[in-house]
């Protein structure tokens, strides 16, 4: 059981590390933003966030023309 856990410990430690360099060994380390609408790459491309795509589909539409119903 010790070998075991020795083993993944050997195995997970470096690979945590090397992809966490940059956070954990620069001076502005930080996480990247993942969020769509804070993420300059997704910006640029055009990608927005769904949520913010649902909201404003369902804004009115000022330009609707009702229908009217005649009894």
């Amino acid at each position: 059981m010790l070998k075991i856990f020795l083993a993944i410990l050997v195995i997970l430690l470096p690979a945590v590390l090397l992809m966490g360099h940059r956070i954990f060994f620069t001076k502005k380390g930080k996480f990247p933003p993942i969020h769509v609408d804070t993420n300059p790459a997704l910006r640029k491309r055009g990608i927005r966030c769904v949520q913010t795509q649902d909201r404003e589909a369902r804004k009115p539409n000022p330009h609707k023309i009702e229908m009217v119903k005649k009894d």
